[in-house]
């Protein structure tokens, strides 16, 4: 028998005074209620309790012991609660990997957020356009942005697509020529991202034809640059024509800082499952801080109708 089921008992019989009724409390029989309080007192060589076959009363050392143990399960009873509030309240060190640009965009804007509701959570933001191993540096979630291919040991959620769209400022557009078809685009200054291996052509796909041969158009342009945010500044500043992802540029349409071009073609058409995740490891899957963050992240892209759809 523990200390605790003793003090317990104890403190039952005290409150109730008597043995039967401090047994219906602890859904305990009366003969074992009896005996964890005759364990108590034998092990603290005390006499607690005044008993007669009318009533139970507290010795003076019952009663000053009484107190204290009072105090001493109510401080447990304390700590119990609080420890499984921990379990239902995110908190401790989350770490988030997730690319340079889109955490500019949607992630900066819930930091906030995340600390006003959570405020026992710290958030480590590592923000990186390559992949980083999520294991070996203890990564809690990975926002990433493609195909994902293969992830062991991990759990994926799609949160939308990574549509790209053409695109180009007004002022561009009012000293060239309009773009009806992805050939077209021969006749304009691209901006293009620049890769270590060969240059890439834009692909394009006709909407209403899904069976139909993508397009390839080999454009020109005297502008390159490996940061999407550096070919966003440039298509605004009027350099000249960008393909960027929807979720980029989304605002900046709206705003008309930039007008989409070659509406009824799919640019850079790819596998289905490309699109825009949350990763986290297997072993996460009932964490509440995980939770926690990817409904906030889920919250904040579903305020932007039109970018995120999936």
């Amino acid at each position: 028998m523990n200390k605790f089921s003793e003090m317990q008992a104890f403190v039952a019989v005290a409150d109730t005074a008597g043995f039967s009724a401090a047994a219906r409390q602890m859904d305990l029989a009366p003969s074992s209620v009896l005996r964890l309080v005759d364990a108590l007192e034998e092990r603290l060589g005390v006499k607690l309790l005044h008993r007669s076959t009318r009533s139970v009363t507290l010795t003076e050392g019952g009663r000053e012991f009484y107190e204290r143990v009072v105090a001493v399960l109510q401080q447990l009873e304390s700590a119990d609660a609080q420890a499984a509030n921990l379990e239902q309240e995110p908190h401790g060190v989350l770490k988030v990997t997730a690319p340079v640009t889109f955490s500019t965009l949607y992630l900066a804007p819930i930091c906030r957020e995340l600390h006003r509701r959570y405020p026992h959570l710290q958030l480590d933001l590592q923000l990186s356009d390559g992949m980083s191993n999520m294991i070996d540096e203890s990564i809690d979630v990975a926002v990433r942005i493609g195909v994902l291919g293969d992830q062991p040991n991990m759990i994926a959620r799609r949160l939308a697509a990574h549509a790209r769209v053409i695109c180009a400022s007004p002022d561009y557009l009012r000293t060239h020529s309009p773009a009806e078809r992805p050939s077209d685009l021969l006749a304009h200054s691209c901006l293009q991202f620049s890769y270590d291996g060969p240059r890439r052509g834009w692909r394009f796909r006709h909407h209403e034809d899904d069976s139909a041969d993508i397009e390839e158009v080999d454009v020109q342009g005297n502008f390159f640059a490996n940061n999407a945010e550096m070919i966003r500044q440039a298509a605004i500043s009027g350099r000249g024509v960008a393909m960027l992802a929807r979720w980029l540029v989304g605002e900046d349409l709206r705003a008309g800082r930039l007008v989409s071009m070659l509406d009824n073609y799919e640019a850079n058409p790819g596998p289905m499952d490309v699109g825009i995740y949350v990763i986290y490891p297997a072993n996460r899957r009932g964490s509440v801080k995980v939770k926690a963050f990817i409904e906030l992240l889920t919250e904040q892209l579903s305020s932007h109708p039109g970018v995120m759809e999936k």
